[in-house]
């Protein structure tokens, strides 16, 4: 089920009229089509679906719905034209524009200020023989990442923002010359300034710099090439996030730690700030001077007084409260027998038939590292894995071990968010150690999508031999190598 709310301006919310509305109300044209996700332009909005299919609605003054005209829609219709006919893995809009990426590795686009364009056109010029992995938008720009971890820019470039050491508008995409040897995994646009995240973590940056959003202490100018990002307290940076309409930058650091800067709340924070959030794009709900996002945001409420969330956040690992102590490792962590045998039977059972009866406070377990196990008791508590994606194959083997099949499909949740062609490795391995078979297969396919990049990654060749002809194999099985 869709639903929509808020305001409607030119028909975005999609809803058959212009109304403003404080009630979510079903959008009928979306409802069971197994929605996806969800991009969005200044006044006009597109849907994907996991069949592939594509729908557009909103504002379209510049052809930006691709549906043939230049009049608004007040309801979502299906992108007609070549689109109709092709697989869309994945969508993205500019203020004015949108871009789609087909399961063939080719981008259609359309709209756009200066040559309208109101039906998809697929990319050609500067892209032959070119696999594309991704597509995003900045305000009146894009940028693509090929499968050999190249970066494609075409578009407006007054600040920069193609990253092409000039400042001239381009028609056409050309290719980000300066990180020609450096692979890269993923890029995001703000208005008019990009971030690019390496497979090794290391963050470039460049483009617009009025806002401090660049994160350079000594840079004010907007800057026209790549240039990496040195903020040691973030060490290796697992994930970026940016929107093409605000000047605000966010990335994960290793410890999972969230970091901003830019123009947060109309204050120019000119290097990356650590800030106690839990998910990347909390950021632009609390920090942007447009709350705006293309991403969903986990909702909190506002209570008065502490949630029963929060109580058991605060009550792990607390020895104030704690009527029982697990030892991992030697280790202790502090638990409730109560909210153990609530939420875990093969636990409920262990006291029942046997810690029980022994009156036991201490109980030892061996089997397991003492992060992992400490994780696992955590997500007792919050419903929630808080570890590196590297951790969760273990996390698998405890879920499997103690039949816990909701922790198994957050399992496999987290690794499918949290994979990278820097990672898919050594999650790989871990999955193999702990016998976690449905994360092997996962990253099996997830290299073998990529096999031309994975090629020329350090970790991969260093495989042992029996482990690169598994890879390669299946690479060839998905007839990777007929591109």
């Amino acid at each position: 089920m869709v639903y929509a709310i808020g305001t409607n301006t030119n028909g975005c919310l999609g809803t058959g009229d212009t109304c403003d509305t404080f009630d979510p109300i079903p959008v009928k044209e979306l409802c069971n089509k197994d929605i996806k996700t969800f991009s969005f332009g200044k006044n006009h909005v597109l849907a994907l679906t996991n069949q592939g299919m594509v729908y557009s609605w909103g504002q379209n003054d510049y052809g930006q719905l691709g549906n043939g005209c230049y009049q608004q829609s007040l309801i979502p219709t299906i992108v007609t034209n070549s689109v109709r006919n092709e697989h869309i893995t994945d969508i993205a809009c500019g203020c004015y524009h949108s871009l789609a990426l087909t399961n063939k590795g080719k981008v259609y686009s359309w709209g756009g200020i200066g040559i309208r364009i109101n039906v998809p056109m697929k990319m050609t010029t500067g892209l032959i023989d070119e696999y594309i992995v991704s597509v995003t938008c900045g305000m009146a720009f894009n940028m693509i990442v090929t499968d050999m971890g190249k970066i494609y820019s075409w578009g407006e470039n007054s600040e920069g923002q193609l990253g092409i050491g000039n400042n001239s508008r381009r028609k056409n995409p050309c290719e980000v010359a300066a990180l020609d040897g450096i692979v890269i995994e993923k890029v995001v646009c703000g208005c008019v300034h990009t971030l690019a995240l390496s497979t090794t973590g290391v963050l470039y940056v460049w483009g617009g710099n009025n806002a401090r959003q660049l994160g350079i202490a000594n840079q004010h100018d907007s800057v026209s090439h790549p240039v990496e990002l040195n903020a040691h307290e973030m060490g290796r940076v697992l994930d970026v996030a940016a929107s093409y309409c605000n000047d605000i930058s966010v990335a994960m650091g290793e410890q999972n730690e969230v970091f901003v800067w830019g123009r947060c709340l109309e204050k120019l924070i000119r290097v990356p700030t650590y800030r106690p959030l839990k998910h990347l794009h909390d950021a632009f709900a609390f920090y942007s001077s447009r709350c705006v996002t293309d991403q969903p945001l986990v909702v909190y409420g506002e209570p008065t007084e502490a949630s029963l969330i929060d109580c058991l956040w605060n009550a792990f690992n607390d020895p104030t409260t704690s009527d029982l102590i697990i030892k991992v490792q030697r280790k202790p962590i502090y638990v409730h027998k109560a909210i153990l045998k609530i939420r875990c039977r093969y636990l409920r059972r262990k006291f029942d038939e046997d810690w029980d009866k022994q009156n036991l406070s201490v109980i030892e377990i061996e089997e397991f590292s003492y992060n992992v196990y400490a994780g696992f008791l955590q997500y007792l508590y919050t419903n929630e894995i808080n570890l590196l994606v590297e951790d969760v194959a273990e996390l698998f083997h405890i879920a499997d071990t103690y039949s816990e099949d909701e922790l198994k499909g957050l399992c496999m949740f987290t690794v499918q968010k949290g994979i990278t062609i820097g990672n898919v490795i050594s999650l790989y391995k871990n999955a193999v150690q702990y016998t976690a078979k449905e994360i092997q297969e996962y990253c099996l396919n997830f290299a073998a999508n990529r096999i031309t990049i994975m090629l020329r990654t350090p970790g991969f060749t260093e495989l042992d031999g029996c482990t690169y002809k598994i890879f390669v194999m299946k690479a060839v099985e998905g007839g990777a190598f007929n591109k």
